[in-house]
């Protein structure tokens, strides 16, 4: 899910590196005695792609429960809160962190009740015309409680004729544009609909009786859970006692799964469209040596998500792999405002040099991306000042020069450093002695393609190739800001 900026809000600002964000996460089920408990430890597990706030709606056969709050799961859902969500069926919803208008009627599950019975919904993406349906829908008497692209699908839910639930979801996601997974809960069923390009994950699982909707396997391995396939693009699955049924109501299209799930958004020990994510990214920094080796005595991760991709750089040059920076995992949301005296030390909150493995040697950085790259710069300082001879910075995606409109969290054209400068022109801003990123053949062929095809592409890449896969409508309309810009010039 994507919270709308209308033009009348204040932009986003928050976060805590420059890395591009997922913008959330969801989790559903059905027939478990202990849902909620469930679908905690479920979001638990996918807390990496939101930690802005957390919900959980449940259902015990004659009454909806909700419970929704600001920060980490484990912030809002202890024993005494689960206990109250009663019911064998629940969805719950992770989104991501963000500082500026963080607000509790934006968290997810959405909650309606209609004619027949209540619908809770949580959705992980972004839909490309929410504004200018939202715009049409006020001109009918709609009226909007939340700045969440994710109501406009409520209210065209709420306007529909049809008569049975997943009629009126059909005809509501015939009437958006753009990317969506959505988990959806009634009075007697879980629903889960993917779009039909397939760019958002979604999976089917199994536990005992119970069967589970959720955005990557990792939710299916903390309740010890099993995988029993990806829900297909376009397609719309209803979970009920009697078991699953498919409903495919759009046609056939290509799919165009993001590839950046596979860089980073999606956590390493998940299975994600079949390929295991740890893998893809050993396989990326292998493609990635191959492509751009450099001479040089060590290979260090910016960790953590430099991790995979370095091993495979350093295993196919034959040099050592070693952690020369250190992350610390404690580094929470601070309230205390950096003064210009102290503000070049925001890095050092979460990364710190290790020297012993550094000073005097030619290093290697490898890392996932480079957005901004304010933090790039500061991480390229810190291993300098720790004494390094050369560093050269190798970058385990294709230069991020164009925004996603998609549910990705990514700044618009003049805050992304590909768009505005040249390969060589971002190694002298970085002051690196060697900058390369993988190409896009090389990053196709580690994800198992010969290449990409330029015709259909296998995959949405819109980020570095600005081919966008679906139509932009809000944006080419005007109706909001050029994108939706949640990264600043401090993340740490």
């Amino acid at each position: 899910m994507s919270r709308l900026i209308l033009p009348h809000t204040h932009p986003f600002d928050g976060g805590d590196d420059d890395h591009p964000h997922e913008e959330c996460g969801v989790f559903g089920i059905i027939g478990d005695a202990d849902a909620a408990t469930h679908t905690v430890l479920g979001l638990h597990a996918l807390q990496h792609r939101g930690q802005e706030a957390a919900g959980i709606v449940s259902y015990d056969g004659s009454q909806f429960h909700s419970h929704r709050g600001l920060g980490h799961v484990a912030e809002n859902f202890n024993d005494e809160v689960t206990s109250r969500l009663k019911g064998k069926m629940a969805v719950g919803h992770n989104r991501y962190s963000t500082t500026g208008g963080t607000i509790l009627r934006n968290v997810q599950p959405l909650f309606a009740e209609y004619e027949f019975g209540g619908f809770a919904v949580g959705h992980n993406g972004n839909l490309t015309n929410a504004l200018t349906v939202r715009k049409e829908l006020q001109k009918r008497g709609c009226l909007f409680q939340s700045t969440s692209d994710t109501e406009t699908v409520t209210h065209l839910i709420a306007l529909s004729t049809a008569t049975t639930v997943e009629d009126r979801l059909i005809d509501a996601l015939r009437q958006i544009e753009g990317a969506y997974s959505f988990v959806c809960l009634t009075n007697g069923a879980l629903i889960g609909a993917r779009d039909p390009l397939g760019l958002r994950p979604l999976i089917l699982g199994k536990l005992g009786p119970a069967h589970i909707l959720c955005s990557e396997t990792c939710a299916l391995d903390i309740i010890g859970a099993e995988f029993v396939r990806n829900i297909e693009p376009g397609e719309i699955v209803v979970l009920t006692s009697e078991g699953v049924r498919s409903l495919k109501p759009f046609p056939k299209q290509n799919q165009r799964f993001c590839i950046f799930e596979y860089i980073y958004f999606a956590r390493p020990d998940s299975i994600t469209e079949g390929r295991s994510v740890y893998e893809v990214r050993k396989l990326i920094g292998m493609e990635l040596a191959r492509e751009s080796g450099v001479d040089c005595d060590v290979v260090v991760p910016v960790p953590d998500s430099g991790v995979p991709a370095a091993l495979g750089f350093a295993a196919q040059s034959g040099k050592p792999f070693e952690y020369g920076i250190i992350r610390n995992h404690y580094v929470g949301r601070t309230f205390i405002q950096p003064s210009e005296k102290t503000r070049h030390l925001g890095v050092k909150r979460k990364h710190n040099p290790n020297r012993s493995q550094i000073a005097g040697k030619r290093v290697v950085l490898v890392d996932d991306s480079i957005v901004r790259g304010t933090t790039s710069m500061k991480i390229v300082d810190m291993v300098r000042e720790a004494g390094a001879t050369e560093v050269h910075m190798r970058i385990s995606s294709p230069p991020t020069a164009h925004p996603c409109f998609f549910g990705i969290d990514t700044p618009s054209y003049d805050g992304l450093m590909a768009a505005r400068y040249t390969v060589a022109e971002m190694g002298k801003k970085l002051c690196v002695d060697s900058l390369a990123f993988i190409s896009m053949n090389g990053l196709y062929r580690a994800v198992g393609e010969a290449k990409r095809n330029a015709d259909k592409p296998q995959f949405c890449d819109a980020c570095f190739s600005g081919e966008y896969p679906l139509p932009l409508t809000d944006q080419k309309a005007g109706t909001m800001p050029k994108q939706l810009s949640l990264l600043n010039e401090e993340r740490g």
